[in-house]
Order: C-alpha cells, then sequence, then structure tokens
C-alpha cells in the first residue's frame, strides 16, 4: 500500500539515521545540554541569520505550538488564528488545555489577511475591557493547511500590523522547507528572523525521525523559557537525540533538498490529475494536493492507498488531501497516477 496521508511515515533521511547509530553509545549531559544540541543550535542561528536567538528543541509539533504559546502568553491572552489552523482543528484543543483561547477568522486561501485581522482586533477592543480575551499572538503556519505559502510582502504586512496592534507573531515552520523551496516562494530563512517573534523549523515531516526546532528572536519571550519547557513535558531527557538528527539535515542544507523532493513529487501529481481532467479544490504550490474525486472512485483507492478526506463536495464527489513526502518514489506516484 502506498502512503499519501502525511509526510512523516518513512522514518528517517538515511544521514540521519547514520549520525543516530554513531552517537549512539555516547555518554553526554541530557535534557538538552550536550555539544550536539549547542552544533545544531549553532547551525540554525547561523542558517538564519539570528545570532542572539533562543533555540530549543522538542520532539513533536504540537508539543512545540503548545509550549511555546503557553511560555509567551499571560493567562487572559489569546492566539489568534484563521478558522484552518493548524492549533485551531488539529491539535484536539492543546493550547486551549493549557489555559489559552485560540480566536479564530476566516482564511483567504489558507492564509491571514491584515483586514481579517483588524476585524478581529476591532471586535474586541470594541468589548469592556475585563470581560473579552485579548487578543496577543498572531498564529501563522508556512506552508497553510491548504499548501499556500505566503510572500514576504504578505508577511510584512501582517508584521506592521501586529507591531502596531502590540501582538506576537509566531509561525509554525513545521513544513518550512517546502514552503522555502516552492515555486512563487520569495522568502528566505534569513528574512524570518526579522519578520516572527518566533517560529519553528520542522524536522518531523521532514527527514527527522522526531523533533521541532523552536527559534525565539524576540529578547522579551526568552527569559526563563525552560521552566514552561519542562513543565509542559517537552526536556527530552535524551536530549542530544534530536541535536544529532538537526545537526544531520542542516548540514548542506538537507532540509531544504528534502522539501524540494516532497514539492518535486507534488508538481508531477499535480499535472498528472490535471491532465486526467480531475479539478483542484485548492490550488498549493507545495506538497499537499488536493483533487476533486468522484466517491466511487476513492472507495476504489482506498484498496491500494492511504489518504485523507479534506471535505465535501457534492453528493457524488468530495475533496481528497494527497501528501508527498521528502521520501516520496517516483513509482509510487506513478501507481497513483495510474489508478486514477
Amino acid at each position: 500500500m502506498y502512503h499519501f496521508r502525511n509526510d512523516y511515515s518513512e522514518g528517517a533521511h538515511p544521514k540521519v539515521l547514520s549520525a543516530l547509530v554513531e552517537t549512539n553509545l555516547l555518554s553526554t549531559p541530557g535534557y538538552g545540554q550536550d555539544e550536539y544540541c549547542a552544533r545544531a543550535a549553532r547551525l540554525v542561528r547561523e542558517r538564519f541569520g539570528c545570532p542572539e536567538a533562543a533555540v530549543h528543541f522538542l520532539v513533536g509539533g504540537t508539543q512545540a505550538n503548545f509550549t511555546a504559546i503557553s511560555a509567551f502568553l499571560r493567562p487572559w491572552e489569546a492566539a489568534v488564528a484563521v478558522d484552518t489552523g493548524h492549533i485551531a482543528v488539529h491539535e484536539t484543543g492543546a493550547v486551549e488545555a493549557r489555559g489559552h483561547k485560540v480566536l479564530t477568522t476566516p482564511h483567504e486561501n489558507g492564509k491571514m489577511t491584515p483586514g481579517a485581522l483588524q476585524t478581529l482586533w476591532d471586535a474586541h477592543a470594541a468589548g469592556d475591557p475585563g470581560h473579552m480575551v485579548l487578543p496577543k499572538l498572531l498564529y501563522l503556519s508556512d506552508s497553510t493547511e491548504l499548501g499556500t505559502i505566503y510572500t514576504k510582502a504578505e508577511l510584512t504586512a501582517l508584521r506592521r500590523l501586529c507591531d502596531s496592534l502590540g501582538m506576537y507573531l509566531y509561525l509554525d515552520g513545521a513544513r518550512l522547507a517546502s514552503a522555502l523551496t516552492a515555486p512563487g516562494n520569495d522568502l528566505s530563512p534569513e528574512d524570518l528572523p526579522g519578520l516572527c517573534d518566533a517560529f519553528t523549523v520542522g524536522g518531523t515531516k521532514n527527514g527527522l525521525l522526531f523533533g521541532e526546532c523552536l527559534v525565539i528572536t524576540n529578547p522579551a519571550l526568552m527569559p526563563n523559557f525552560r521552566y514552561c519547557l519542562k513543565q509542559c513535558g517537552g526536556m527530552l531527557a535524551k536530549g542530544r537525540l534530536l541535536g544529532v538528527q538537526f545537526a544531520a539535515v542542516l548540514e548542506n542544507d538537507l532540509w531544504l533538498e528534502l522539501g524540494r523532493h516532497a514539492n518535486r513529487q507534488a508538481a508531477r501529481l499535480t499535472q498528472g490529475l490535471l491532465e486526467k481532467g480531475y479539478p483542484l479544490y485548492a490550488p498549493s504550490p507545495t506538497n499537499q494536493v488536493f483533487p476533486v474525486v468522484s466517491k466511487a472512485k476513492i472507495r476504489e483507492l482506498e484498496r491500494e492507498f492511504t489518504f485523507e478526506l479534506t471535505a465535501p463536495i457534492d453528493g457524488s464527489h468530495d475533496a481528497i488531501r494527497l501528501v508527498t513526502s521528502w521520501a516520496t518514489p517516483d513509482e509510487a506516484v506513478s501507481a497513483l497516477l495510474k489508478a486514477l
């Protein structure tokens, strides 16, 4: 069976596994205080051009998101996301379970717009202070849940609005490598520290067995973060396992090449779908593809492929979500196109 449900099924890139094996029997300090995490953090700072940033390594994306938001916000402050945002839909209320409301607003092609953010802010500002939560952190993801990406101009406009409203801008980069290598992208890694108060660099979906990297660039958000990291269960005892993996993919920009591979396979899949007459629910330049398929064909495909349903279209058609990964082979894409 071929898997198109997610982009972390295949395990880890051989260079990551090799690095883990080579360091398997070493004895190092725990909890991320080892030389491997220090080296990986240095590589992150160098690659993103943020020498003063605080760099932390966590196991997964949901954990990274709720830990960061828990640390950054006071109890009466809220995060803001589009209605398709990962923290609002696919994290089982993890942010809210930690005591922070997630406010949502309609998306535009999966993205937040300054107009939507301003409208939400105005609705809360008009209320009696002390009776409504205070919007304080804008949550974005790049790429988005619909596979779309933010341009530098779009992210800059949101940054300016956040500054004027006194809000933080936090970017979930679980699929950052795919976004930065997508057609039409004009953001570079070095742009992110100046546009975000904090952002993550995804590893779980990009060649690591597990792991996300949180980069905090706003000095006001750095103090005492490790207290929250421990309290939220994010301080891995064998922390070097995270540092070893990130160092392996950061060398020679392997992390970006893995993102390119996923995008190339998705582009191949998209082209084949269009040639066969399948319309797209949402256009995506990254590794998530959303064709509209008949319910009968979906039942047929489920015998050989795994994927997700995205939305009902009409009585006989649904939109499905196909995800390529850093390791998706040519034959998997060919088999799916043949089945279609």
